[in-house]
């Protein structure tokens, strides 16, 4: 996908949609940065500023648009390009780092041990589909084999028992209630221990709506979690509710141990914003969101799937991988043994993954200031003929990779067989690394301390360099 793409085609699609114009606000600047002729400190300024419209149009918290946004600046004004890093790419890194560090940076499992019943209770604020994504969840975990019921502990609303009962009678999941209960907690309670008799791997407990400023439903909630002393507190998100969601995060949070959140009706034209500001607010991630009102309608939350694809960018991950690895610096063991003229096949195969950001050996070598040196034929070696002498080290043995003097022709034969290489593949690779052992030696004869891209002068004081090579 390109720069100018739509952001919000492809993977967990309804809930992009809901973020449409944040990702579409956020492409556009990042758009109009990256063909900036110069990208200097007023340009970034003005990137901040988009990002900042973009947010908040989108309902994020005030408070936390202006945290992050300033998070960014400064990053994106402070840290150094690593070498072959475009700044584009620096700046989609820097704004993605951000909203993952708010989203984390994985998708959170449940966790369900085998071996116990699992109670899992689910609250939130009245009318924020809590019944219903009990249905949702109970469905989901019952398809993933794992023996699930549910507990109708809703004694407060009229017709909640109704409502659930028929929804796990649909999807074949057994319920424990009592429409004419009016003591949730001893409800709950019998219930969460009938299902564990039973040795029902999960249990899931639908709860009454709560209101933020109804002291006695928050107390109700505290007895039941500590009545039944659940594995997991969900609260369950409205995401139509914009920056309110922040305020009703903190107030289950400082009632009870929230451990996720399940963000519901991201089908709509909700703008969404509110649950990046809720995740904020109280610091658990989003596990599940609600996609839509049928029991299929439920997804686990991949927060830098989403991400990339918010920044309409598909293979996100490749690219943070991509600076990381730019930003890779030799240990002063490594940069020793180069030096010496030790290091193995095995060191040069490493070297070749850390520094694959740059593409073809002539630049890896090139990296470390030793490409001049190089024959003709070495530097004008493609990235194909890199990836044949990495699958052809790989088709080696550890004892091949350590001493490369053992490899004889029928070791040839059978490196090259093993890979998909040829012989003559095998042997350049030999050949290039003999004499690249044999210059590092060279290299490290002399006296004084050389400028080598890539390498802190302090990992270079002490050693020994030839004149003719010195910086």
């Amino acid at each position: 996908m390109k720069l100018t793409d739509h952001p919000t085609i492809g993977y967990e699609g309804k809930f992009l949609s809901v973020f449409q114009k944040l990702g579409e606000a956020l492409h556009t600047a990042l758009k109009k940065v990256s063909g900036s002729a110069v990208v200097d400190e007023r340009a970034i300024k003005e990137l901040t500023r988009d990002i900042q419209r973009a947010l908040l149009q989108s309902d994020v918290n005030v408070q936390l648009v202006f945290e992050l946004s300033k998070r960014i600046e400064d990053k994106v004004v402070s840290e150094k390009l690593p070498p072959g890093i475009t700044r584009r790419e620096q700046i989609i890194k820097v704004v993605y780092d951000e909203l993952t560090r708010i989203l984390g940076e994985k998708n959170v499992p449940l966790e369900l041990p085998p071996d116990k019943s699992n109670v899992i209770v689910l609250v939130g604020i009245q009318g924020s589909g809590k019944t219903t994504s009990v249905g949702k969840l109970a469905k989901y975990l019952s398809g993933k084999g794992h023996k699930t019921a549910v507990v109708a502990g809703d004694t407060f609303r009229l017709g909640a028992y109704k409502q659930l009962e028929q929804i796990t009678n649909q999807i074949g999941v057994p319920i424990y209630g009592n429409p004419n209960a009016k003591d949730s907690i001893k409800l709950i309670k019998e219930g969460v221990s009938s299902f564990r008799e039973q040795d029902y791997q999960v249990i899931l407990v639908d709860t009454a709506g709560r209101h933020k400023e109804e002291n006695s439903l928050m107390k109700e909630m505290k007895q039941i979690v500590q009545a039944i002393k659940p594995d997991e507190v969900i609260l369950v998100l409205d995401g139509t509710v914009g920056q309110q969601a922040a305020a009703h995060a903190k107030i289950f949070k400082e009632n009870t141990e929230i451990g996720s959140i399940l963000v519901t009706k991201l089908d709509g034209s909700a703008k969404g914003g509110g649950a990046l500001s809720a995740v904020a607010a109280i610091g658990v991630p989003i596990k599940f969101i609600g996609t839509g009102e049928k029991m299929d309608d439920l997804e686990k939350f991949n927060p830098p799937g989403f991400v990339g694809r918010l920044l309409g960018i598909p293979d996100i991950e490749g690219l943070v991988e991509k600076v990381r690895e730019a930003e890779v610096v030799p240990t002063k063991e490594q940069v020793q043994t180069l030096l010496k003229g030790k290091f193995t096949l095995l060191d040069f195969y490493d070297q070749m993954k850390s520094f694959s950001k740059v593409g073809t050996l002539d630049k890896i070598i090139g990296y470390m200031g030793l490409g001049p040196k190089l024959p003709k034929e070495a530097q004008e070696l493609a990235e194909m003929k890199m990836e044949k002498w990495k699958a052809a080290m790989q088709s080696m043995t550890r004892k091949e990779l350590n001493d490369p003097k053992i490899i004889s022709g029928s070791r040839v034969t059978r490196i090259a067989r093993g890979s998909g290489t040829t012989p003559k593949d095998v042997k350049e690779l030999l050949k290039q690394f003999f004499a690249s052992q044999k210059m590092m030696k060279q290299f490290g004869r002399g006296r004084g301390t050389p400028r080598i891209p890539g390498i802190p002068p302090e990992l270079l004081k002490g050693q020994r360099f030839a004149k003719d090579v010195r910086s």
